[in-house]
């Protein structure tokens, strides 16, 4: 060890991150100390990492972060989260970051300061490559002045902004690739509750518990869209057919336009939520490369619907997985599932199939569907059992691992497993 370069010491020190672990560490000898104050690159506050944390007071702990920060030189990587801690004090909060502001590349920040403290102004105009933001307010967006020229990916989460402001910092940020919105406490000029965002840069977006009538986003870039806790009225994507995931979770929304150009959409992983079949089908039917198909937890929002396979093995010939979960009733059993005789999922190789209350459709189904994938290599089946059995329960569960041993007997080459909750 005395004969690595302190440079790369300082590496080492880095892979560490949490602080009191670099503190400890360059304890060893001078040169470790030196590594920690010329070399170290990486540097991680969080109240996860060490329980005395928990022990001391604000004031402490803020005089512990700005010792710490202020024998580096250097930083490229700041983190910052505290999750017992209210408020920091806005004066050591704006000497770390001006401290740190001229080499830092990636930013976590998650605790609130009193006053409130503009960090983007603190920021910008520098190498900043990732900003991930929590529990703060943004006011007053000026992205004349206020520019990222190198963020690549924003994270905004429990923070209160504008819709303007928002869609004034994406502005400000011409590179930006990556995009969270998670649980924003978005302020409204009238109202409609409407925002409109433009990203032209924009690659994958992620948006979590967000209530609008209307959600308007526009990127022709856009390859990763991913819904989740939403209560929208419409939703609408404008692009240029760039989308290769598509990913709604546990989202009510009324209209849904993710654009007319889907050509390239890979993975569509659809769950609880509510689907007009026919609706959702010719919006996706124009995507020949899709490989991935997961509907799970849906429930249709005709009661005579059902999934029709035929339609999807002939509109998605590369499918090599499919997830299936919805309720079955007496109708499915009586049309085939939405199958017809002649029809195989030739390439899928994972199948993944369960229920939320089961039946005895269930077996017939499973075994219907593994007959149509001649390609199968490994079947996935997801059940929830309640805790307190009735005679009926145990009579269903029995005979449906009745039926399935006997399947796997016929297809020994497939690989089988249970996940149950």
């Amino acid at each position: 060890m005395e004969n690595l370069p302190v440079e790369v010491v300082g590496n080492i020190l880095s892979r560490l991150g949490a602080a009191r672990d670099v503190v400890i560490a360059s304890a060893t000898c001078r040169k470790w100390r030196e590594a920690w104050q010329n070399h170290l690159h990486t540097l991680s506050f969080n109240s996860n990492d060490w329980p005395v944390y928990h022990d001391l007071t604000t004031s402490r702990l803020e005089i512990l972060i700005t010792q710490t920060i202020f024998q580096t030189s250097g930083l490229e990587y700041l983190s910052i989260c505290m999750d017992d801690v209210d408020e920091f004090s806005a004066a050591p909060v704006i000497a770390w970051l001006m401290y740190t502001r001229e080499t830092l590349r990636q930013l976590y920040y998650n605790v609130r300061t009193t006053p409130s403290i503009n960090i983007l102004e603190k920021c910008s105009r520098q190498k900043l490559e990732v900003l991930d933001l929590a529990q703060n307010s943004i006011t007053g967006v000026e992205p004349s002045y206020q520019k990222f020229p190198c963020l690549k990916s924003l994270s905004l989460r429990y923070v209160s902004i504008s819709a303007l402001d928002l869609n004034l910092l994406l502005t400000a940020c011409p590179k930006i690739e990556v995009l969270a919105l998670i649980n924003l406490d978005i302020a409204l000029s009238d109202a409609t509750a409407t925002m409109e965002l433009a990203g032209p840069s924009l690659k994958d977006i992620y948006v979590e518990a967000i209530s609008m009538d209307k959600f308007t986003l526009e990127a022709d870039n856009l390859e990763n869209l991913h819904l989740k806790d939403c209560t929208l009225d419409v939703f609408e994507l404008i692009g240029k057919g760039a989308l290769r995931i598509l990913k709604i979770d546990d989202v009510s929304v009324i209209h849904l336009d993710i654009g007319e150009s889907t050509e390239n959409l890979e993975v569509v992983d659809v769950s609880n939520f509510t689907i007009m079949w026919p609706k959702f089908y010719h919006m996706i039917s124009r995507s020949s490369k899709l490989k991935r198909l997961r509907l799970w937890g849906v429930v249709f929002d005709d009661e005579d619907e059902v999934v029709d396979l035929e339609a999807i093995s002939v509109c998605f010939p590369r499918l090599t997985h499919v997830s299936l979960s919805y309720d079955l009733r007496d109708g499915d059993l009586r049309d085939g599932y939405g199958l017809q005789v002649s029809t195989h999922l030739e390439n899928v190789v994972v199948l993944e199939l369960g229920w939320t209350v089961m039946s005895n459709l269930f077996s017939p189904w499973v075994a219907g569907l593994v007959d149509r994938c001649p390609n199968l290599k490994k079947l996935i089946i997801f059940g929830i059992i309640s805790e307190v059995k009735t005679h009926e329960e145990c009579l269903i569960l029995a005979n449906f691992t009745s039926s399935i041993v006997r399947l796997m007997r016929k297809y020994l080459h497939v690989e089988v497993h249970f996940e149950y909750e």
